[in-house]
């Protein structure tokens, strides 16, 4: 699949929020229980509303994914989704090394912390093992380009900031 990324318009909009315990080398996690990508873990996140910033968004899913609030969040990079069904999703990614609460199971996630040397990269989506360790251990910008069929990565193009 060769996908023009110039002429590229994304049909769905969403984001994605890494919350960093830094004292103890942690990053908290969700396997996700439902939707795009049900069983897999990866970071809580979900779809823009409408009149939502993209900011918003990633705060507030993290509170209805795990109760928890995230506080101060850093905008760290973008994720271009093509995919052979047509799919086409914009993700924006956010990092916060403080949060208010204790993350609690939902019907939508299961919270797991897992350490920042130890991301479960099999369990998780196939692009992130490109972009997830450098952008939450170095604290990278980035904006990555990636085109699945089904969960199937067949491209990849990340470029630094």
């Amino acid at each position: 699949m060769i996908v023009d990324w110039n002429s590229w318009q994304p049909g769905v909009r969403a984001t994605l929020m890494f919350i960093i315990d830094e004292a103890r080398r942690e990053v908290l996690l969700i396997r996700k229980k439902r939707g795009l990508g049900a069983g897999k873990i990866n970071g809580p996140g979900g779809k823009i509303d409408p009149g939502e910033t993209s900011l918003q968004c990633a705060v507030r899913e993290t509170q209805e994914e795990l109760g928890v609030t995230a506080l101060d969040p850093m905008h760290h990079g973008e994720l271009w989704f093509q995919f052979v069904d047509g799919l086409r999703m914009h993700v924006d990614v956010y990092v916060a090394t403080q949060h208010e609460g204790e993350a609690v199971e939902t019907p939508e996630a299961l919270p797991i912390w897992t350490a920042l040397d130890a991301l479960p990269f099999e369990e998780m989506w196939a692009d992130d093992v490109h972009w997830l360790a450098e952008t939450l251990v170095e604290r990278r910008r980035f904006v990555g380009r990636f085109a699945f069929d089904d969960d199937r990565m067949l491209t990849h193009e990340v470029s630094w900031l």
